[in-house]
């Protein structure tokens, strides 16, 4: 089963309470106050993990809480600290806080071993040995620990794809992604075969490589909740340009320049997370391909759909992907938008590299007394060490 989208509730553990006890020993009169301070709740962490992709494990376990911390105990002993929570996720998980005011965006979820915090554990409580003063030597206070952090939160599944495809139901994007990848996603003569989204990883000369989506087809009226809805184009908001499979077969029974226009409008309808700064999906770089050539049988329908096209200012490619012909042209004219992002990550990665890291904190400067004063050894000068004498009373070496 494929998930895409749940709600959960994380509860990260609560601190310790702090201990209130004094020092009870025999020939020790007066030993004070001991008690130690409570551990520290343990928060609820999401990794990202390779090995998942569907949230399908989170409907039927949607409630997650961390260990909270031991009380603190006599003899200053301080007690144990919660065990982190850590949740598996995949890659492409986006995270929201369920808020009065709406969803508040937590993180992106995109490399592997990355790790978000998502809860945080509340701090354990002071003993009453922390209070103890010159004016209060038996100090009666003790601290609760702080109470972990409570959040409703919903997980959203945005497959990492470089190439989407889209299209309505039957317009051969299955074939195309089984052609071109080793996916072998269902296949069958009536609408709305693929209920999920596949990937695909297509591997081209050169050692270049890009994965592509394909998802289920989209039918007018998509953005109200006809067919399958348009829920499934979140899995394309990742993409960097979209394929537009148009069948200009007559098959279909439908106008090839009708199911384009369609489409595009489907696409404009969709909302796009703005916190994550997505490019409207009708505004992203597309390439229409008129997919089955092979069954061709009203070449005036393939031209009435080129000249539209081209009006627009958009590539057209014609393809069959039941055959092949035209693939390697039409993967071509998609590299270059794949390769523009892979040198913008190569770029970031090594502006990263190459930044400063912070410098490493001073040493202390050593301390020795002398008399009355006070000398600091500074060693920061070079190899003469510079030696100064400051005077109790506000005087330097050499002052009157």
């Amino acid at each position: 089963m494929f998930v895409d989208e749940v709600d959960i509730q994380v509860t990260a553990g609560d601190g310790g309470r702090g201990c209130m006890s004094f020092r009870r020993e025999k020939f020790i009169p007066r030993g004070g106050p001991d008690g130690g301070d409570g551990g520290h709740g343990g928060s609820v962490v999401l990794v990202a993990h390779p090995q998942r992709n569907t949230l399908v494990n989170f409907r039927y376990t949607p409630i997650f809480k961390a260990e909270r911390g031991r009380n603190g105990e006599g003899s200053n002993r301080t007690g144990k600290s919660g065990r982190d929570l850590y949740i598996d996720v995949p890659l492409g998980t986006v995270v929201y806080e369920m808020s009065d005011h709406g969803p508040v965006l937590l993180g992106d979820i995109t490399r592997e071993t990355q790790r978000l915090r998502i809860a945080q554990g509340g701090k354990g409580g002071w003993g009453n040995a922390r209070f103890a003063s010159s004016t209060n030597r038996t100090p009666r206070r003790a601290e609760p620990g702080l109470p972990g952090e409570v959040k409703a939160v919903r997980l959203t599944l945005k497959l990492l794809a470089d190439v989407g495809l889209v299209g309505f139901p039957n317009a051969g994007k299955s074939t195309l992604i089984s052609r071109i990848s080793a996916a072998k996603p269902k296949i069958a003569a009536y609408p709305f075969t693929t209920l999920v989204p596949n990937l695909g990883v297509v591997s081209m000369s050169g050692d270049r490589s890009l994965v592509v989506a394909d998802i289920p087809g989209l039918i007018e009226g998509a953005h109200r909740g006809a067919g399958l809805g348009h829920q499934f184009l979140r899995h394309l908001e990742r993409t960097r340009v979209l394929i537009h499979l148009v069948d200009v077969s007559s098959q279909s029974g439908r106008d090839p320049v009708s199911d384009f226009d369609i489409i595009r409008d489907e696409l404009a309808q969709f909302p796009v997370d703005e916190a994550m700064g997505s490019l409207p999906l009708a505004e992203r770089p597309q390439i229409v391909a008129a997919n089955k050539m092979d069954a061709l049988d009203e070449p005036e329908r393939l031209a009435r759909l080129r000249t539209h096209v081209e009006r627009m200012g958009l590539p057209f490619h014609e393809i069959s992907a039941a055959t092949g012909d035209g693939l390697p042209s039409l993967l071509e004219a998609v590299w270059p938008h794949v390769a523009e992002r892979l040198d913008a990550e190569r770029i970031e990665l090594e502006t990263a590299a190459a930044a400063p890291r912070p410098a490493a904190p001073a040493a202390p400067q050593p301390v020795r007394r002398r008399g009355r004063g006070t000398r600091l050894d500074d060693d920061t000068a070079g190899p003469a060490r510079v030696t100064r004498e400051i005077d109790l009373d506000g005087k330097r070496d050499g002052d009157a």
